[in-house]
């Protein structure tokens, strides 16, 4: 049994790893901290635990020694504190985006701001386990990728990693709990109730680990909010250097995702669910990836969905902690969503 903690827990995606790690039957939560909340127990920020636990916060200065950390906090926390973190535990995995880019330029780039450890950039593995399963496997430290990366290079890499792709066009659609559980005048009622908004047509930060991941290839990419809580779906546009038939299609996917555990392909000749939708991956750690062709292009249409909080954060944490003690990988994912919800 390994003991593990929780830094900066009383948000979505800090209660998505409680209540995972809570049922993993190889961990044991010894602390999660919440400046706001220390003292107070954990369901008050989570009514979902309520009975499920009797932890309580405590503050970060309050943690003790333990076998992993996860560190949940806001980008730009985990760099300036990071050397503490090693003190308390031999091995990390960090939630925020602060060392997903190996480059320091490439992260001043795209979040704005000098990288205060440039050193220690590359010295975490990159945290999708079905693109860098070995890595995750022998690493101490692990930055998982961000959600719209997550989503978006599980459905186009098995082309751009073959040389077959000469741009791509990706547009992703995610629910309000993407941006956080911090309120703001976006996510007011009034303004958000209905909304399909475009709130990042060009210039996402994401695309810096979509560039990382998929190598040379030119990629353009805009977000839209939608009215949804959970998930997000990735229409991909991706422009073929040939055209390609549907049984080549299905071959290079099947290649790449036939023994993965978490990737399930989605294509129904009938029926309202013949493409992937984020509405049925509510809770679970699936990235469901469909395509279709156009047949008058070299396009190929690749759809994927993902439920942001778990296979795009928390989930995927758990997946490379399975991965870094050698665990089965499914331990505590197994859940298989709801239907109807």
């Amino acid at each position: 049994m390994i003991r593990v903690s929780i830094v900066g827990g009383s948000g979505y995606t800090g209660g998505e790893l409680l209540r995972l790690l809570l049922f993993h039957p190889e961990c044991e939560v010894q602390q999660i901290t919440s400046e706001r909340f220390s003292g107070k127990f954990v369901h008050n920020a989570h009514p979902n635990l309520r009975g499920a636990t009797r932890l309580k916060y405590c503050a970060v200065n309050e943690l003790e020694p333990c076998d992993l950390l996860f560190l949940c906090l806001p980008h730009g926390r985990t760099m300036t504190a990071v050397d503490r973190f090693e003190k308390l535990a031999p091995r990390l995995i960090d939630l925020s985006a602060d060392f997903r880019l190996t480059d320091p330029k490439q992260h001043q780039r795209w979040y704005g701001t000098e990288h205060t450890r440039p050193d220690l950039l590359g010295a975490f593995a990159y945290g999708i386990p079905e693109i860098n399963r070995e890595a995750i496997q022998s690493a101490t430290r692990v930055a998982c990728a961000g959600c719209n990366a997550t989503v978006s290079t599980l459905a186009v890499r098995p082309f751009t990693r073959r040389d077959l792709v000469e741009s791509i066009v990706i547009e992703v659609k995610a629910g309000s709990s993407e941006g956080g559980n911090a309120s703001s005048g976006a996510s007011h009622h009034p303004e958000r109730s209905g909304a399909v908004r475009s709130y990042c047509p060009t210039g996402h930060r994401h695309v810096g680990e979509l560039q990382q991941s998929l190598g040379e290839v030119p990629i353009h990419f805009s977000a839209t909010s939608i009215e949804m809580v959970r998930g997000i779906l990735a229409t991909c546009h991706v422009f073929l250097k040939k055209p390609l038939e549907e049984k080549a299609v299905w071959k290079i996917f099947r290649e790449d995702y036939r023994d993965e555990p978490f990737v399930r392909l989605v294509k129904e000749r009938s029926g309202i669910h013949r493409y992937p939708d984020p509405k049925l991956l509510a809770g679970t750690n699936y990235c469901d990836i469909g395509f279709e062709r156009d047949p008058h292009s070299n396009r190929l249409v690749v759809l994927s969905a993902i439920d942001n909080l778990m296979k795009g954060a928390a989930g995927q944490a758990v997946q490379c902690l399975n991965l870094m003690y050698s665990f089965d990988e499914t331990f505590g994912l197994t859940f298989p969503g709801l239907h109807p919800i």
